[in-house]
């Protein structure tokens, strides 16, 4: 299994590319970050100071939409910083919803997603693409690699993911919902003819390492308020009960609207609609030994990596664990001498 972390790229910009450097030292593997420009800063151009930083994790947003960027810009910045750093980047991609919504615009449909998968993976990965009635091509790419993952929770988007993704972002770590998206996916690979196993399936979630369960629960309550916001689109589009499983969907009936200006943070004040199952359900709280067993869970549904969101009070410390104890505990073992 494979950690990340998923960053928010709140100023100053310098301490987004710290917390990337000691993600690195502490052994993750990627580096996420949000991508919302009117609420934090513009992530590519952090994205291209954290890879001048580091050596070798692969860094993306958690998640772009087609809606904001022209898909072809989207395209150009990957093969750029893939030139300048050696194909270590990766497109975590989604309908929209905070850049969208905060410019009173909606999440694209899923038709402009599936086309926008295949002009950005195109173009990114130095290959030719029709697009807008034309054959476009970078000409001044070489060998750019970039995979596009998915990120979705209703049936429709779960599907596409299946079809077309490189690998299928999951925004919450219950075990139960993650087993039955992740079979989703994997059921609508295989309808398409695609191996399943070829796709990463990531499940991101906030990961706190501490004892004192309230504090925690609390610094991690706005997550809940952030998968409402799409569940109540799937409760609006299919009802209540039949499309996703009712673990998902029964916990936002008090929700009363949403204020973006508190998206993702720990002072969320519109997010009492969450209750503390949901918190411990949907995240990943408490001793390394904890983390460990609900990790050992996951994996063992097919999920090949962990994206921990660290927006809370105790990042350094959750990084230094994860590194000493949890992600030793998650990956092989070779002994020097059999």
């Amino acid at each position: 299994m494979d950690f990340g972390v998923v960053l928010q790229t709140n100023p100053p910009a310098a301490r987004t590319v710290q917390l990337a450097q000691l993600a690195e030292a502490h052994g993750f593997s990627h580096v996420w970050t949000f991508d919302s420009h009117l609420l934090w800063q513009e992530p590519y151009v952090i994205h291209s100071a954290i890879l001048n930083a580091t050596k070798r994790v692969t860094v993306g947003p958690f998640v772009t939409n087609p809606a904001t960027r022209d898909w072809t810009v989207t395209a150009s910045v990957f093969a750029t910083l893939n030139e300048l750093y050696g194909n270590r980047t990766v497109c975590g991609i989604g309908r929209g919803d905070s850049a969208v919504r905060v410019t009173n615009g909606k999440p694209v449909s899923m038709a402009e997603l599936r086309e926008s998968i295949h002009v950005i993976r195109e173009l990114a990965n130095s290959r030719p693409v029709e697009y807008k009635g034309a054959t476009l091509q970078f000409p001044w790419s070489r060998g750019s690699e970039l995979e596009v993952w998915v990120a979705a929770y209703g049936p429709l988007a779960l599907k596409l993911t299946g079809e077309v993704g490189d690998g299928f972002i999951l925004q919450l770590a219950d075990v139960d919902i993650a087993a039955w998206m992740i079979k989703t996916v994997r059921d609508a690979a295989a309808a398409a003819g695609r191996d399943p196993d070829a796709i990463s399936f990531c499940v991101a979630a906030p990961m706190y390492i501490g004892d004192d369960t309230q504090h925690m629960r609390d610094q991690c309550r706005w997550f809940g308020g952030m998968v409402g916001n799409h569940v109540a689109d799937i409760v609006a589009k299919y009802g209540e009960h039949g499309a996703v499983p009712d673990a998902l969907t029964d916990y936002i009936a008090g929700r009363q609207g949403y204020d973006y200006n508190t998206h993702g943070k720990a002072d969320n004040d519109h997010v009492d609609f969450v209750p503390d199952e949901i918190v411990d359900r949907f995240c990943i709280l408490g001793t390394a030994e904890e983390h460990i067993a609900k990790l050992e869970q996951l994996r063992a549904l097919g999920v090949t990596q962990f994206a921990g969101y660290l927006q809370h009070d105790n990042k350094e410390e959750t990084m230094r664990v994860y590194g000493e104890t949890v992600i030793p505990a998650l990956s092989s073992h070779v002994t020097a001498k059999a």
